[in-house]
């Protein structure tokens, strides 16, 4: 038999990463219209400072701390059956696991046989797994660094 995660080692939603064709209309439509507060200055995570000063990315954080990062895709391409080609406006969903189950998590996934985008990969935010869904939308494991 497989190896399972426990239920709730997924702990919550860690954020939401959508593809957009027009950053200055969509941030209107999180920030303006929906009220979301984006992520200005200090509160910006380290690793995209670079993003959003070049205006590829923009984040905002929901009333329950749901980060919705967007990311600036003008040429969006079509559907496609290659999960590589990102061919939604989402990027991917990520899930937040506690840092002592992160390795488990990645032995799960190679068990079941799960496909790999890549990862593990480690960063100043933590740790990361990139896979695919069975109908090729990615979904990142994440933790937070130990």
């Amino acid at each position: 038999m497989s190896k399972t995660l426990p239920p709730s080692a997924l702990r919550r939603v860690h954020h939401v990463a959508l593809n957009v064709r027009s950053m200055e209309a969509s941030r209107h439509f999180y920030g303006t219209i929906l009220g979301l507060h984006e992520l200005q200055g200090s509160d910006i995570p380290a690793t995209l400072i670079e993003l959003v000063a070049a205006g590829k990315v923009a984040n905002f954080v929901t009333p329950d701390g749901t980060v919705i990062d967007l990311f600036y895709e003008p040429d969006l391409s079509p559907p496609s059956p290659n999960p590589q080609q990102q061919f939604t406006r989402a990027n991917h969903l990520a899930f937040d696991i506690v840092p002592e189950l992160f390795d488990e998590a990645v032995a799960v996934l190679h068990d079941n046989q799960v496909p790999i985008d890549h990862g593990p990969v480690s960063r100043p935010t933590g740790r990361g797994i990139y896979c695919y869904d069975p109908d090729g939308f990615m979904v990142e494991i994440r933790c937070d660094p130990l």
